[in-house]
This record gives C-alpha cells, sequence and structure tokens, in this order.
C-alpha cells in the first residue's frame, strides 16, 4: 500500500479531549483508484495523511479509532467509491472469551515459548521472506525484498512493540504490535503477523491473536484492533471468530 496522494482533498483538525493539549492541523489526501488488493474486478481507494511523520504520534489514537490504520510511516483509510465491504475490526479485551476450538488451538501450542521485544531483530527479516514467499505467493507483496520489509514494518514515528513466538529456541512468529493509547482508552493493533511456513498447521496466525488478547487482558489493555474484516476474503474471515467484537461501519462502531 506504498501509494502516492494525487490530490490534497481537506484539511482539518482532530483534538483530543484535553482542552489544554495542543491542536496541530492534519492533512488528508486520497489516492487515485486502483485495483483492489482483496477483492478481484474491483478498484479501491485510500484517504491517507499527508507528512504523517509531522504528526501522526499526536493524531494516530484518534484515527485508528475512526477505522484508519498504518502502513510503515503512512496511515490510511480506504475510502472507495463503490463499495464498503472493508470494515475495521476491534476487540474489547476484557469481555473476551475464547471458543472451544481457540482453546484447542491454545493446548496444542502451550510448549512455545512467548516473549515481547520492543526492538527488531535480525532474525526477523529471513521469517518474513519466508513468510511472505510462501503463503501469500498470490499477493501484492511477493516476492519479498529487504527493502519492502524495512518500508512496511518500521517507522519513523511510531516504536511497536514485537511478540515473539519460539519453539525451543527456534523462532517461528513475530507479530507486530503497535501501543496506541489516549485518555480515554489503551489500545494494541495488531499491525501484521509473520510465521514460519513449516509450522502452518499450527494456527499460528489465531494463535498469535490468542496471545496477544492474553497479554492485552494482563496489562489493562482495552481493545486489540485486527484491522480490516471483509467477509468475502476467505484469508480474513479468522477474525470474525475472535468475539465479541465491533465493525466500524458508516462512521461508528458496530
Amino acid at each position: 500500500r506504498m501509494h502516492s496522494l494525487v490530490a490534497t482533498q481537506h484539511r482539518t483538525e482532530l483534538t483530543m479531549n484535553d482542552p489544554n493539549s495542543p491542536s496541530p492541523q492534519l492533512n488528508i489526501g486520497i489516492t487515485a483508484p486502483f485495483p483492489c488488493s482483496y477483492l478481484p474486478d474491483l478498484e479501491e481507494k485510500l484517504i491517507m495523511v499527508i507528512n504523517a511523520e509531522e504528526n501522526a504520534t499526536f493524531f494516530y489514537p484518534t484515527l485508528l479509532a475512526q477505522g484508519f490504520r498504518r502502513n510503515g510511516n503512512q496511515l490510511y483509510r480506504l475510502q472507495c467509491d463503490l463499495c464498503q465491504a472493508c470494515h475495521s475490526l476491534r476487540v474489547h479485551v476484557d469481555r473476551f472469551m475464547p471458543s472451544r476450538s481457540q482453546k484447542r488451538v491454545i493446548n496444542k501450542n502451550k510448549t512455545f515459548r512467548v516473549q515481547l521485544s520492543s526492538t527488531t531483530k535480525p532474525a526477523y527479516y529471513p521469517l518474513y521472506q519466508a513468510y511472505i514467499d510462501s503463503v501469500h505467493r498470490d499477493g501484492s507483496m511477493y516476492p519479498a525484498t529487504r527493502d519492502q520489509y524495512d518500508r512496511f514494518i518500521t517507522s519513523t514515528w511510531n516504536q511497536p512493540l514485537f511478540l515473539e513466538i519460539y519453539a525451543d529456541d527456534k523462532l517461528i512468529v513475530v507479530s507486530v504490535i503497535d501501543q496506541v493509547h489516549s485518555r480515554n482508552a489503551k489500545a494494541w493493533s495488531a499491525f501484521y503477523c509473520f510465521f514460519d511456513p513449516s509450522y502452518q498447521k499450527h494456527s499460528l496466525g489465531k494463535f498469535a491473536v490468542l496471545t496477544q488478547l492474553s497479554l492485552a487482558k494482563q496489562r489493562g489493555i482495552d481493545w486489540l484492533y485486527l484491522g480490516y474484516q471483509i467477509d468475502a476474503c476467505q484469508k480474513m474471515n479468522y477474525k470474525i471468530e475472535f468475539k465479541p467484537h465491533q465493525r466500524f461501519i458508516n462512521n461508528e462502531w458496530q
């Protein structure tokens, strides 16, 4: 989703609930239509923050709660003319209870070791490359490159957490987590997850989300954002299994 803005759509201000907080301007642009990344024969458009590195840290909590997502330094929201299939989805951490099938995933992977890191590590890229080049050969990110990885994962204005999962001493999963806190709520955003393709039968993507929910509950996090849900996209439908959840539809959480 590294796209160029073709026109400035509008300039606006978003403010937090603290009357004494600064209110920098937020410049918004919109992309030209391009082929949809998820649904064939459709086009998508993005609203994007211009020069996000200048004030994105201030606006990120508000934008996340308005259906925006991060990609590297960029912040964007889908704004398609003829389709509203994409809904941002978030899970209420304190109310979440794993289903029977999710409990089986947890039990199946109970021998794996979990830890959090505040910095990226050299072992991440080979795992990312193996994941993209095996699991997503049909996607726009194939083939993986180091430059693509750096521009996608890292950000000059945001420092994510990295959830690491190990089988003995072998790194098999990395989940990138953005910490997005405001005066009203503490949130984690599940930015991206990649894993060792040889462990695909372990449902590692689901296990990573379950692990994030468990850790988030321990840390008093209110919401875990899981990105966009598209019911017609089979690869995304695992997200609706995490209940209760909300979707951002018609500019409100439902």
